[in-house]
């Protein structure tokens, strides 16, 4: 065999399996780093990017204040994939609602009842002494006693009418899209560790797939070379970049499909899809210990767009509940106050008692004892889906912008064509393999 081709067979397999491991691993990485954007400054970018189509401006290549560089696929687009997340995701896993059952809202009342009973007493004191001290202080003492005692003994009810009503306008008060959105625009290293944990076998498969694939492709190569008699200036560039664009596409689609075992398919179906009740497990306590839980569903609720219906809906339901709570003293305490002091009163007394809430919802001992239930939830629900559902479900994030995995791939794979001209194909290379 001239030593010419033998030279061949053993660098260009090794080219493109090398060119082939660093591109998925590279791709890999394209895909979660950096979090955050870095780039250099480019003259005249700043005023020109205005002026780009919108498919470029949200490329992670640039940055309206004139930067070039680079950010995370995922991170970049956090808005975005969140959106798509709970639109293919949450969506199909349950309505709010239902979210809200698995919360379980008679235990979120013995919860708010308990921390209620502590901190009601000093709120009522509080109050009265602020608002109407002389009428506080004038009461007998066994008076005051048994405002407080009816206050604790009304409370379970209050606070489980509270919960039902929560649940019964769960829809108009939560917006669980906008909340998992901002969650993770805050946090996009969490939707980082989505996609890395869930799929963590997989994006290794990935790398190794690569050079799996790439070498032999190295093979066809330099039979490509001989047999047709084409340049190598040809041969290598262009074939770089088919490998390098076709092994992404074909490391991908491995991990995804097909949904259903097929016959004629060599690795018969999606690797994903094989492990789907390890997916779903993973899945489960992914999102419900850092998304769907009590402490973030009531900043919801408490401080989102919509806390001012929630604020309103608890104003409505505290506020008969502070009549009920004083019981028959209520026609002597609104005569003595008279109707203006005793309504402002009493909206003291709702908006203060509304305070508890952030703390029971916060609390991290009964968030993790209810993660269990919506984790349990989602794991069921999610082992219903059907195969195609369930790839959707977890594909539909970053399908959008697979493409520049390939783009990247093709090339890599162009400047490893050339890289191997340069070593091999010239006169400095002749002298080395003479």
């Amino acid at each position: 065999m001239p030593h010419s081709i033998l030279v061949e067979l053993i660098t260009i397999p090794l080219f493109t399996g090398a060119i082939g491991y660093i591109t998925n691993w590279t791709g890999v990485l394209m895909l979660f780093k950096p979090i955050a954007f870095h780039g250099i400054r480019t003259p005249g970018l700043a005023m020109v990017f205005p002026y780009l189509p919108k498919r470029i401006q949200v490329l992670p290549l640039l940055q309206y204040d004139g930067r070039m560089g680079w950010q995370g696929i995922v991170p970049s687009r956090a808005d975005k994939m969140a959106s798509i997340a709970v639109d293919k995701g949450l969506a199909k896993l349950g309505s709010v609602a239902d979210f809200y059952r698995e919360l379980e809202p008679d235990k979120l009342a013995e919860h708010l009842t308990e921390i209620a009973e502590v901190q009601i007493r000093d709120i009522v004191e509080e109050i009265l002494q602020r608002e109407h001290p002389q009428l506080w202080y004038n009461l007998p003492t066994q008076v005051r006693e048994l405002i407080h005692e009816r206050v604790r003994q009304q409370l379970p009810d209050i606070l489980r009418e509270l919960t039902d009503e929560l649940g019964n306008n769960i829809d108009q008060l939560l917006d669980v899209k906008q909340m998992v959105i901002r969650y993770f625009q805050a946090r996009p290293q969490l939707l980082n560790s989505v996609f890395q944990v869930l799929g963590a076998k997989e994006l290794r498969f990935m790398q190794n797939f690569g050079f799996y694939f790439g070498a032999p492709m190295g093979l066809l190569l330099v039979a490509t070379l001989h047999l047709t008699g084409w340049s190598s200036l040809v041969v290598l560039p262009i074939g770089g970049i088919i490998i390098g664009w076709v092994v992404n596409w074909v490391g991908i689609n491995m991990i995804f499909a097909p949904a259903y075992p097929k016959w004629w398919c060599p690795w018969r179906q999606g690797l994903l899809i094989k492990r789907q009740p390890e997916i779903t497990e993973g899945y489960a306590d992914l999102v419900s210990r850092e998304v769907m839980t009590i402490a973030n569903v009531g900043d919801e609720l408490l401080n989102g767009p919509r806390s001012d219906r929630t604020i309103q809906m608890l104003e409505d339901t505290l506020r008969p509940a502070a009549d009920r709570a004083l019981g028959p003293a209520k026609g002597a305490v609104r005569f003595m106050l008279g109707g203006r002091d005793y309504d402002s009163l009493q909206s003291t007394l709702t908006s203060e008692a509304a305070r508890i809430a952030p703390i029971a919802f916060a609390d991290p001992a009964f968030n993790v004892q209810q993660s269990k239930q919506v984790s349990e939830y989602i794991a069921k629900q999610m082992a219903a889906l059907k195969p195609p559902e369930f790839v959707d479900m977890l594909r539909s994030a970053i399908k959008q912008d697979e493409w520049l995995l390939f783009v990247h791939g093709g090339v890599l794979g162009l400047f490893a064509g050339y890289a191997h001209i340069l070593v091999f194909g010239t006169e400095v290379a002749e002298k080395f393999w003479p």
